[in-house]
C-alpha cells in the first residue's frame, strides 16, 4: 500500500514478535503492546531508524488473550516513559475473541478508569482508547455515552454485515459481499456409506456417515488447506457438505446432479473468509 502511494499511517493489530521489532519499527507507524522487552526493542529499532514509534499499551479485562494486568499499568508506563523512541499514544483491550467475553457496560467503563487514571496521575495524553473489535457492535448501539473510548478495530461486522455476537445482520450492510466459487471435478452416483473398516481419517478423525443408499456426489476443488469448512454454507438449497480432506470437498445435492465444470457458490463467515483470502492459492476478484 505504501508503495502504491497511500500516505497514512500503518497500525500492527498484534503485537509483533521479538524476532521482527526492526521490520516493525522500520515499515509500521503504531503497534498494539503487550510486554515490555518488545517494547525496548521496538525503541532500539526506532532509535536506529531516527522514528518515534507509537503503541497502544494492550490491558487484559477478562478474555484472557493478550494485555497487561490493570494492576501492573503503572509499572509499565514507568518503564515505557524511559524509552526516547517509543511514544504512548493509547490504550486498548481485547474481548470476545479468546474466551468469548462479552463487551459490557461495566468493562468498557473499566478500561475508561484505567485511561483516566494514566492520564491524571502520569500527565500523558492517550489519543486512542480503543475498545475492542467487531464484537463491540451491540455495546456501541447500547450506550448513550462512551465514556473516553473513541476507537474500535473493525473489520468483520463491516466486511460482512454481521454481529458476531449476536450472528444477526447489521442494518444497512451486506451479508453477502463475499462469496467463494469452486469449480466441480467429479460427479457421480455413489453409496453414502462407506464399505469397509472404518478407521482414522487424514486428519486423525474417525468419520460417521448415514445410510441413504445411493446418492448424487460432488467433488470441489478446493480443501481444507485453504477453507475452514465450518465457516461456509453452500448457496444453493439443494447442496450440502458431507466431508472434506486437505484440497477436496464433498458435496451431496438433493436433486439434479451437479456436472464436471460447473461453479458451486458459499456464502462466507469470517473463519472462512479469513483463510481464503491468506491463501496464495485462492485468485480473488475485486467488483466495483
Amino acid at each position: 500500500m505504501k508503495k502504491m502511494g497511500v500516505n497514512k499511517k500503518f497500525m500492527l493489530l498484534r503485537s509483533p514478535m521479538l524476532s521482527e521489532t526492526k521490520e516493525t519499527a522500520a515499515n509500521v507507524d503504531i503497534s498494539l503492546n503487550s510486554e515490555i522487552i518488545v517494547i525496548k526493542s521496538l525503541n532500539k529499532f526506532a532509535a536506529k531508524y531516527e522514528k518515534i514509534h507509537e503503541i497502544v499499551l494492550m490491558i487484559e479485562l477478562g478474555d484472557l488473550r493478550e494485555g497487561i494486568l490493570p494492576s501492573q499499568v503503572d509499572e509499565y508506563i514507568e518503564e515505557i516513559s524511559k524509552l526516547r523512541n517509543i511514544r504512548l499514544i493509547g490504550i486498548g483491550t481485547n474481548l470476545a475473541c479468546l474466551s468469548g467475553i462479552k463487551p459490557t457496560v461495566s468493562n468498557m467503563e473499566k478500561l475508561s478508569s484505567i485511561a483516566r487514571h494514566i492520564q491524571e496521575k502520569h500527565k500523558i495524553q492517550l489519543d486512542i482508547i480503543s475498545g475492542g473489535n467487531s464484537a463491540n457492535y451491540q455495546w456501541a448501539q447500547e450506550v448513550s455515552h462512551a465514556g473516553l473510548i473513541n476507537h474500535l478495530r473493525i473489520g468483520e461486522s463491516i466486511l460482512l454485515g454481521t454481529d458476531p455476537i449476536s450472528k444477526r445482520k447489521i442494518p444497512g450492510l451486506s451479508d453477502n459481499a463475499f462469496q467463494l466459487q469452486v469449480e466441480v471435478i467429479e460427479s457421480k452416483r455413489k453409496p453414502s456409506k462407506p464399505t469397509g473398516i472404518v478407521t482414522f481419517d487424514a486428519f486423525g478423525e474417525v468419520p460417521a456417515f448415514d445410510d441413504e443408499g445411493e446418492i448424487n456426489r460432488a467433488i470441489l476443488a478446493i480443501g481444507l488447506q485453504d477453507l475452514d469448512i465450518k465457516g461456509c454454507s453452500p448457496m444453493d438449497n439443494n447442496l450440502k457438505i458431507i466431508g472434506t480432506t486437505s484440497d477436496h470437498v464433498i458435496v451431496k445435492s438433493k436433486n439434479k446432479m451437479l456436472k464436471v465444470g460447473d461453479i458451486v457458490e458459499f456464502q462466507l463467515a469470517y473463519r472462512a473468509l479469513l483463510r481464503l483470502m491468506v491463501s496464495p492459492y485462492i485468485e480473488k476478484r475485486y467488483i466495483y
